[in-house]
Protein backbone atom coordinates (compact mmCIF):
# COMPACT_ATOMS: atom_id res chain seq x y z
CA UNK A 1 0.00 0.00 0.00
CA UNK A 2 1.21 3.32 -0.73
CA UNK A 3 0.53 6.46 1.29
CA UNK A 4 -1.30 8.13 -1.52
CA UNK A 5 -3.89 5.27 -1.03
CA UNK A 6 -4.46 6.36 2.52
CA UNK A 7 -5.84 9.59 1.48
CA UNK A 8 -8.64 7.31 0.00
CA UNK A 9 -9.65 5.27 2.71
CA UNK A 10 -12.55 6.85 4.27
CA UNK A 11 -11.43 8.48 7.92
CA UNK A 12 -8.04 8.79 6.80
CA UNK A 13 -6.74 12.67 6.26
CA UNK A 14 -3.27 14.05 5.41
CA UNK A 15 -1.62 16.51 7.83
CA UNK A 16 1.91 17.04 5.87
CA UNK A 17 2.45 15.48 2.48
CA UNK A 18 5.62 13.61 2.59
CA UNK A 19 6.79 11.51 -0.33
CA UNK A 20 3.23 10.09 -1.66
CA UNK A 21 4.69 7.18 -3.42
CA UNK A 22 6.21 5.80 -0.37
CA UNK A 23 5.09 2.00 -0.06
CA UNK A 24 4.13 0.73 3.32
CA UNK A 25 5.33 -2.66 4.09
CA UNK A 26 3.98 -2.59 7.90
CA UNK A 27 2.38 -1.10 11.23
CA UNK A 28 4.22 -0.23 13.84
CA UNK A 29 2.74 1.12 17.29
CA UNK A 30 3.95 2.25 20.44
CA UNK A 31 4.60 6.05 22.00
CA UNK A 32 7.79 5.10 23.68
CA UNK A 33 10.14 6.90 21.46
CA UNK A 34 13.30 4.29 23.04
CA UNK A 35 11.10 1.22 22.19
CA UNK A 36 10.38 2.39 18.90
CA UNK A 37 13.54 3.17 17.80
CA UNK A 38 14.43 -0.71 19.07
CA UNK A 39 11.98 -2.55 17.22
CA UNK A 40 10.58 -0.60 14.08
CA UNK A 41 11.62 -1.36 10.70
CA UNK A 42 12.24 0.40 7.38
CA UNK A 43 8.92 0.87 5.71
CA UNK A 44 6.28 1.12 8.49
CA UNK A 45 3.60 3.32 9.07
CA UNK A 46 4.34 3.95 13.12
CA UNK A 47 0.81 4.74 14.57
CA UNK A 48 1.45 7.20 18.09
CA UNK A 49 -0.29 9.86 20.13
CA UNK A 50 2.77 11.69 20.40
CA UNK A 51 3.05 14.72 18.37
CA UNK A 52 6.14 16.64 19.47
CA UNK A 53 9.07 17.32 17.04
CA UNK A 54 11.11 14.19 18.58
CA UNK A 55 8.44 11.88 16.84
CA UNK A 56 10.00 13.14 13.24
CA UNK A 57 13.49 12.41 14.33
CA UNK A 58 12.90 8.93 14.89
CA UNK A 59 10.70 8.45 11.92
CA UNK A 60 13.59 10.17 9.63
CA UNK A 61 16.12 7.54 11.73
CA UNK A 62 14.23 4.52 11.13
CA UNK A 63 12.81 5.52 7.51
CA UNK A 64 9.15 5.07 8.12
CA UNK A 65 6.96 4.91 5.27
CA UNK A 66 4.76 8.15 7.43
CA UNK A 67 3.63 9.39 11.12
CA UNK A 68 -0.26 7.96 11.81
CA UNK A 69 -1.80 10.28 14.60
CA UNK A 70 -5.33 7.95 15.85
CA UNK A 71 -7.74 9.45 17.99
CA UNK A 72 -8.35 12.70 16.05
CA UNK A 73 -4.41 14.28 16.77
CA UNK A 74 -2.90 16.49 15.17
CA UNK A 75 0.25 18.24 15.66
CA UNK A 76 1.24 21.68 15.92
CA UNK A 77 1.84 23.68 12.70
CA UNK A 78 5.59 24.39 13.62
CA UNK A 79 6.12 20.36 13.69
CA UNK A 80 4.03 19.71 10.55
CA UNK A 81 5.97 22.20 8.83
CA UNK A 82 9.05 20.68 9.78
CA UNK A 83 7.55 17.33 8.58
CA UNK A 84 6.81 18.35 5.29
CA UNK A 85 10.46 20.19 5.44
CA UNK A 86 11.81 16.44 6.01
CA UNK A 87 9.18 15.02 3.05
CA UNK A 88 7.66 12.65 6.17
CA UNK A 89 4.05 12.11 6.07
CA UNK A 90 1.90 12.88 8.66
CA UNK A 91 -1.84 11.14 8.84
CA UNK A 92 -4.82 11.24 10.89
CA UNK A 93 -7.07 9.13 11.86
CA UNK A 94 -10.67 9.27 14.46
CA UNK A 95 -10.05 5.35 15.12
CA UNK A 96 -8.05 4.50 17.71
CA UNK A 97 -5.28 2.18 17.17
CA UNK A 98 -6.82 -0.76 16.85
CA UNK A 99 -9.09 0.30 14.59
CA UNK A 100 -6.28 2.11 12.07
CA UNK A 101 -5.16 -2.07 12.01
CA UNK A 102 -8.21 -3.08 11.10
CA UNK A 103 -9.19 -0.67 8.55
CA UNK A 104 -5.40 -0.63 6.39
CA UNK A 105 -5.66 -5.10 7.25
CA UNK A 106 -9.00 -4.87 5.08
CA UNK A 107 -7.43 -2.29 2.58
CA UNK A 108 -4.90 -5.21 2.29
CA UNK A 109 -1.92 -4.43 4.30
CA UNK A 110 -0.54 -7.33 5.17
Amino acid sequence: MKISELERIEGFRVYAVGDESQVITGLYCSDLLSWVMAKGKAGNAWITVQTHQNVLAVASLLEFSCIILPDGLSMDQAVLDKAVEENIAVVGSDLDAYGIFQVLYEAGLR
